[in-house]
Parts: C-alpha cells; structure tokens; sequence
C-alpha cells in the first residue's frame, strides 16, 4: 500500500533530494539509506505492526529510517532528540517496544556501536486498542505528539496509508527548507510532499534567522514553510538585508496566529514573494489553503478530502485523513466525524480568519479577549521586538490583561508599562489594555517556534 512512494523516488534518480550538513544526496543515495536501514531492521527483527520510536535529527539518516519502517509497516513515532524525563514520558504514552537513536550511519556491525545506529528492545507490550486497528488493517502507522505548551502532551496516531494518500502526481520539484522537524505534522509533510514531487529537502540543525536566511541564499531555496514567531525574529535582526533571498518564491505560515502587522512588515521587506497562510493539525494533516492577498489574514480553507463548519464561533473540520484517535485523551469528534479544532475565527464570505485558541481567550468581566489582538496592537511599538498576552486571574474581573514584552533596546520597565498603556488604552477597548506589563529578555516561543501561553 506504500510501495508506490518509494518506486516513484526511483525515478528521480541523480536529482537532488537532501541536503543534510552541508552535503547533497541524490534520491539514488536516499535509497540505498533506506535498504541499509531495511537490512538492518532485518538483523535486528523489527516486525510489521510493531510500535518504534525513532529519535534523531531530522537529516538524511532520520529520513530514510522512517521511510524504511513505513515500507516495513511498523508504527513509527518520530522524535527529536530529547531530555532523558520527557523521552520516558513519551515512551510511556505510545508502548514503545523498539527505540532506535539514529547514527550517522549503519554501522559494520549492524547498527549497534560506532557511528551506527543504537536498538533496544524495551520490554513493553503495545496493547492500545488504535494499534490493533492499524494491525488489524496491515497498515503502517505514524504517532505525533502536541507541544504539550498547555499541558500533558497528546499522542495521536495516524494511519501511514491515509497520509501518503495525500500526495498526488508530482508536477513541480521545488527546493524548500526543512524548517519544522519530522516530529510535527508540519515535518512531516514538509518532507513527503517534497519527495512526491523530485523536489529537494534542505535541513538545518541550527535555526535561527541568520543560518536559516543564509542556507536560502547557498542552496537557491524557493519555499520556506515556518511559523509567525519565526518570521517577527527574521524581521527584528534583519537578516534577510544581509543574503540574497532572490531564489526564494513562496513562505508560508501557519501553527499559531500572525499579526497582521508582522504580516505586512514580512510583505514589504520581501517584494515578488508571495505569503501564504498554512492551516493543519496532527490529527488531521495540512488543509488546503488559499491567502485571500499576502498582506491579509483571511484565507480559504479546505478542498479535496477536507470539509469544514462553524459552530459558535468555533471551526470543526472533517479530513479523509483523520487521526484514528488519541491514545492518551478522548477524540474530540462528533456524530458526522467533524474534529473540534478549538480554534476560534470569524468569518467573510467564503474566507476564515483564525483567531487563536478557545483556550487562550482572556474572559475580563464577561468581555472575551483575544491575544493575538493585543500582541499585534504591541508590536506596532518600536520599543517592542516581542510580546506575548495571556489572562491572569483576579478576583474582582474573573481575569485581567498581562503582557510579556522583549524590548529593543534597554528602558526603564515602569515607563515601558506607562507607554504600553498609553499606546494600547488609544488603540483598544479598555478591557483588552494589559493591566499588567512584565519586561524579560528571554524567548517567548517553544522549541517549535511557537508563543508559549500562560494563564494564571
């Protein structure tokens, strides 16, 4: 059932398909990875059905481990590498039964030592009932954890034959930045539509905006898939000024809400490129989207295998390619199969505006906030580089306004307060003005490069 995927990367041949380090490798090269990576799930027994954690950088070995287990049709969980508490944690919660750490190669020994890759056998039995779906239907399987940013991390599994089925016929080979890891929705198909189509995958270890604008310019990079927390840092350093960024065609984003002011920044500073906004999520893979213009918000959502409705305010989505289920958590879907996605937006004709999480709304005295409202009022501020609003709890308005805000350059905290209300007491409704300001240098976003939300 996914054998096709690995037969149409065949007839790619010398073309380029990675770039990990520094060095290019052909899809010729990214398969015969792959079959040393079957030889060695060979040696070890590795068995069809059963549940692998694969931990590694998402490089060229990281790629090719995950298509050798999907062809062997194991269920994969995918990670980065990890602390030894949140790798247990994660272990835990999927009954792994294999953990392979990825080497820099199959070692001469089989894989256990060197520069090759390690195996363990855990012990555990993966007794879920949603493995036993995906075994019953002889079907590899893929699990994908949240960023766990509000709580324990939900595990979702996903049936490999449902994902692939996504990818068409390949049309147009492009180069594009291997920006979110293969622990992520976004990852993963990142790479998968890339493969389907003879493009080219480049992969970072280290992302930041200057390495991340100088691989565009090195390696001719036309498409950037990444966040809106990303793109505010881009902007703030002015890397794109310092590499040429003339082969880059298309950036997308997605996984939290962008300002609109970042936005439009984002616009000017790259002329000829056109933005677009991205809608997916882990349990129901990437929608097809369309950018109502690339200084706008409002975006078309759905398309072939994807239908959507509103439900006070709420955006419900039913996706072909559907999770099975959360192996940790109740599957939030209703009678017809519609996923509660949480995710408040509005509404203009046939176009959507995300507003952000139900979860995340500030509830001051009846009056509902929305914090990507305020952070775009925020960043309007030359003083502010970043800002992050959450709801803290009072006992006279249920919650109040704070805002954490990365500064520019050094000011006095009482006078960066004193001006982030007079800014935003002139640009909102008083409710939405943060009561409360805290000034801190340190990163507001996760190690997805997405804003970390806390409400108190």
């Amino acid at each position: 059932m996914t054998a096709w995927f690995l037969e149409r990367m065949h007839g790619f041949g010398s073309a380029d398909a990675i770039v990990f380090d520094g060095r290019t490798y052909s899809y010729a090269e990214l398969l015969e990875s792959t079959a040393q990576w079957q030889e060695f799930l060979d040696e070890k027994g590795v068995r069809a059905g059963q549940v692998v954690a694969l931990e590694g950088p998402s490089g060229i070995e990281s790629c090719a481990g995950l298509l050798a287990l999907v062809a062997r049709g194991a269920i994969v969980v995918p990670m980065t590498p990890l602390p030894d508490a949140k790798r247990t944690e994660f272990h835990e919660i999927a009954e792994v039964e294999i953990a392979v750490t990825v080497g820099g190669a199959p070692g001469k020994d089989g894989g256990d030592g060197g520069d090759g890759h390690l195996l363990r056998h855990t012990g555990r039995t993966a007794d879920h009932e949603l493995y036993g779906e995906l075994r019953t239907a002889r079907t590899p399987g893929l699990v994908l954890f949240s960023s766990g940013t509000t709580g324990r991390s939900k595990a979702t599994v996903l049936d490999m034959t449902k994902v692939l089925g996504r990818y068409g016929e390949a049309r147009r080979p492009l180069r594009t930045l291997g920006f979110l890891n293969l622990d992520h929705i976004g990852g993963i198909n990142t790479l998968l539509h890339t493969l389907s189509q003879g493009g080219t995958l480049v992969t970072l270890a280290d992302r930041t905006p200057d390495t991340v604008c100088a691989a565009v310019a090195a390696h001719r990079i036309e498409v950037l898939p990444t966040t809106p927390t990303f793109l505010n840092m881009l902007l703030i350093s002015g890397a794109h000024r310092e590499h040429d960024l003339s082969s880059l065609r298309l950036v997308t984003y997605g996984t939290e809400p962008m300002p609109l002011g970042v936005l439009q920044r984002l616009d000017a500073a790259l002329p000829g490129v056109r933005l677009k906004q991205t809608y997916g999520l882990s349990e129901l893979g990437i929608l097809p989207t369309r950018s109502r213009d690339n200084d706008s918000l409002w975006v078309k959502l759905g398309g072939e295998g994807f239908d959507y409705r509103i439900r006070d305010g709420i955006l419900w989505i039913r996706s072909d390619m559907a999770m099975l289920g959360y192996l940790n958590a109740p599957a939030p879907f209703d009678d017809e199969g519609y996923f509660n996605t949480q995710d408040a937006v509005e509404t203009d004709g046939d176009y959507v505006r995300i507003l952000g999480r139900k979860s995340e709304i500030i509830n001051v005295a009846g009056e509902k906030v929305y914090p990507s409202e305020v952070e775009d009022v925020l960043l309007e501020m030359d003083l502010i580089a970043d800002a992050t609003v959450s709801g803290r709890h009072s006992h006279v308005t249920g919650q109040v306004v704070q805002a954490t805000v990365k500064l520019t350059r050094p000011a006095d905290p009482r006078e960066v307060a004193r001006r982030v209300r007079e800014h935003c007491g002139a640009r909102l409704q008083p409710y939405k003005v943060p009561l409360l300001v805290q000034v801190s240098q340190d990163d507001q976003h996760s190690e997805r490069f997405k804003k970390i939300r806390s409400a108190a």
